[in-house]
């Protein structure tokens, strides 16, 4: 018998028992109602689906763990994020399929993180799981000791000497070792063994350590990480093995092999060990606790990541800083243009050192521009002017001297002798380039050999350099200087990108970001070809070649030392005055005021979407713009493919084939709402299945 309700009072919701669909399943007894988000990549998918825990299943189906269930006719993979009472669907329940591994991967921190990169940038938390999450390896997770077993560690030793020289450094790690979340915009300067910014990382990460939490660190490159990780074991921070106390570090990198890098991430995950160092995928790692997130150079291209949603290491670092409550470190010898909007901001606050303390650690800087070169006479129009000539022969005889080459390659670029016209593949139309002084001309887009190749414009069949590569400098300079050792150092070179080269006179020939270290510093520096690395049309041409040059002269010894660089050649002024001052936050100041002016990003939030007219179209029309927003486009765009050479824009049939692009430029306020509509724009246009490609892309590295 039911019992009545008294009027006037509210009917008592009673409990549903979920039950299975189509299967007799006895669900279980407590919770049997899991969530799960399905890795599935269409956008009108990105939400969780219930499904009923089998009481078979019941102890290994926790929050976090890898699931197999039954979706559209086929099993699909996905992450249980929670387990209810009871459902909201009011049909039955298809069951779990099974429970892939009871090992919670994605622990409630990680899946905020991703929820909100996710929603950040206008992608599908599917899409930042795969980033997120690294594959399982089976026999890893019975290699690795379980949470627990590991001892704690004592807190390594604190020390603030490479902190000491800059305004508010000990104040930073002061705030961190007493269990404060500071924000830092760090530029970093050379200095001797101990001082340098390693070192400096090290000393952050040991005083979050002393405050009882964890630390990530994320870099660039591998190079980057050896680095920092020799640091950490300098300041008591070992690397972790079974039986290390979880005061240590770990390595966490695709290019370590799906074995050890799933190794890594178990330890973390597990608790034994406390401290990340890694590259890009390295952001999302599972640290217990987290105090301080570094990011080291955020300028550099590699913190991008090139799959949809097309995150940054910086965006996604100062996320989780806000939904974690912990600290930030954004560093670098440079000072990128988004950073200085967060100093200009105040949301996070600048640490330098004033300008005596500048002088004294960075070495002397000169620009050998063509009016510099002047009273040199025709010489002033040779690659290695007199100056660097007599520079390099001198600082010889102290160590290692190091030559920065803008461009890889013997000749990357050549020209008709006679005519000067650029050298094309008769096939396909792409520049021709020389591998070396014996090889033949080869097509830099088709890779076909030009055997006999005759200029267009005046029939001519021999070749004249456009643009010098790095290993035709290097064979240069070894004529020019005998009995000198001379290595490369390049993705493209015999010998690779080297890491380090001995406090031994030689010539250190490198491309850019490919500069290895040296022992006591290099005796000087020659930037080659400044006008290349500044002629760009880029919006981020100014701040990208101080970047790269800044990286090179903070390998040089001081100039109480007797440490040089020489820039050479015609770059632009602004950059190259900030290189002999340096100055790289006046640089990004200016850069920013500038930009304000003209509405372009930082100081605006931009979306970029890149598709067939009508389907561009169908997405914008969903969009309201918010106050202050506007259209740029959209533009018929030719986007090069490495091997074929340019897309042909697709003419045929109607105009809305034509691939375009459009932009969508907001107030940085309104970049959130900008981001809310595309995803529900992009949402209903998968629901819909309109014909067409469109990539979106907030926040792209390229405008121009």
């Amino acid at each position: 018998m039911e019992q009545p309700t008294l009027a006037g009072l509210s009917v008592p919701r009673t409990r549903r028992r979920p039950r299975a669909r189509d299967v007799e399943v006895e669900p279980a007894a407590e919770l049997p109602v899991a969530r799960v988000a399905v890795e599935l990549s269409p956008a009108h998918l990105d939400r969780s689906f219930e499904y009923l825990v089998p009481a078979t299943l019941d102890a290994k189906a926790v929050p976090g763990a890898r699931v197999k269930v039954r979706f559209g006719g086929q099993d699909v993979d996905g992450y249980l994020i929670e387990r209810v009472a009871e459902p909201e669907h009011d049909g039955a329940l298809v069951p779990l399929r099974r429970v892939v591994s009871a090992e919670p991967v994605l622990t409630p921190a990680v899946a905020a993180l991703s929820r909100a990169v996710a929603d950040h940038y206008a992608g599908t938390l599917p899409d930042v799981l795969r980033l997120a999450i690294p594959p399982r390896h089976a026999r890893t997770e019975g290699e690795v000791p379980a949470a627990g077993t590991e001892p704690a560690g004592a807190p390594p030793q604190l020390s603030a000497r490479a902190w000491t020289p800059y305004r508010g450094g000990p104040a930073f790690l002061s705030h961190l070792s007493a269990g404060g979340s500071p924000r830092a915009a760090w530029v970093a300067l050379p200095g001797p063994a101990g001082e340098r910014w390693p070192d400096a990382v090290a000393e952050a990460v040991a005083a979050t350590l002393v405050g009882g939490r964890g630390a990530l660190v994320v870099v660039p490159d591998a190079r980057d990480v050896d680095r920092v990780c020799a640091a950490l074991v300098e300041a008591g921070i070992p690397a972790w093995e079974p039986g290390q106390p979880d005061s240590s570090h770990v390595r966490l990198m695709a290019d370590e092999g799906p074995s050890r890098r799933y190794r890594a991430f178990l330890a973390v995950l597990r608790g034994l060990a406390r401290v990340v160092v890694g590259t890009r995928a390295a952001a999302f790692a599972p640290v217990r606790d987290l105090g301080l997130a570094v990011c080291w150079d955020d300028g550099d291209d590699l913190h991008a990541e090139p799959r949809a949603p097309y995150p940054h290491v910086r965006e996604v670092l100062a996320l989780r800083a806000e939904l974690e409550d912990t600290g930030l470190l954004l560093a670098a010898h440079a000072r990128s243009v988004e950073t200085q909007a967060l100093v200009a901001s105040g949301w996070v606050r600048e640490v330098a050192a004033d300008r005596a303390e500048v002088r004294r650690r960075t070495p002397r800087v000169r620009a050998l521009t063509s009016v510099e070169l002047a009273r040199e006479g025709p010489a002033a129009a040779a690659r290695l002017p007199g100056p660097a000539w007599r520079t390099i022969r001198e600082r010889l005889a102290d160590g290692p001297v190091l030559v920065q080459v803008p461009r890889a390659g013997y000749l990357p670029a050549v020209a008709c002798a006679r005519c000067r016209a650029i050298a094309r593949c008769t096939a396909c139309h792409g520049p021709l380039q020389l591998g070396s002084a014996q090889a033949t001309a080869q097509c830099g887009w088709c890779g076909r050999l030009a055997t006999d190749w005759r200029c267009d414009a005046c029939g001519h069949g021999a070749f004249r350099s456009v643009s010098v590569g790095s290993d035709r400098t290097a064979e240069e300079l070894g004529r020019a200087f005998p009995g000198v050792t001379v290595r490369t150092s390049g993705a493209r070179s015999a010998t690779g990108v080297l890491a380090e080269v001995p406090d031994r006179p030689a010539l250190v020939v490198c491309t850019i970001g490919a500069e290895p270290v040296a022992v006591g510093g290099y005796a000087a520096a020659v930037l080659l070809d400044a006008g290349v690395s500044t002629g760009s049309t880029s919006l981020r041409a100014t701040e990208e070649a101080l970047r790269r040059w800044l990286a090179a002269a903070a390998l040089v010894r001081s100039g109480g030392d007797g440490g040089q660089v020489l820039l050479v050649g015609d770059g632009a002024e602004r950059p190259t005055q900030a290189l002999v001052r340096w100055d790289p936050a006046g640089l990004a100041e200016r850069e920013l005021a500038e930009r304000a002016e003209v509405g372009l990003p930082p100081a605006v939030r931009v979306a970029e979407l890149v598709g067939e007219r009508g389907a561009v179209r169908q997405v914008l029309d969903r969009v309201p713009l918010p106050a202050g927003g506007d259209v740029l486009g959209p533009v018929p765009v030719q986007e090069p493919e490495p091997a074929a050479g340019p897309v042909q824009l697709t003419l045929a049939g109607s105009e809305d084939e034509v691939v375009v692009r459009a932009l969508v430029r907001v107030p940085v306020t309104a970049g959130r709402e900008l981001a809310r509509a595309l995803g529900a724009s992009l949402a209903v246009r998968s629901a819909r299945r309109e014909p067409g490609g469109v990539r979106v892309r907030l926040d792209p590295r390229e405008m121009l």
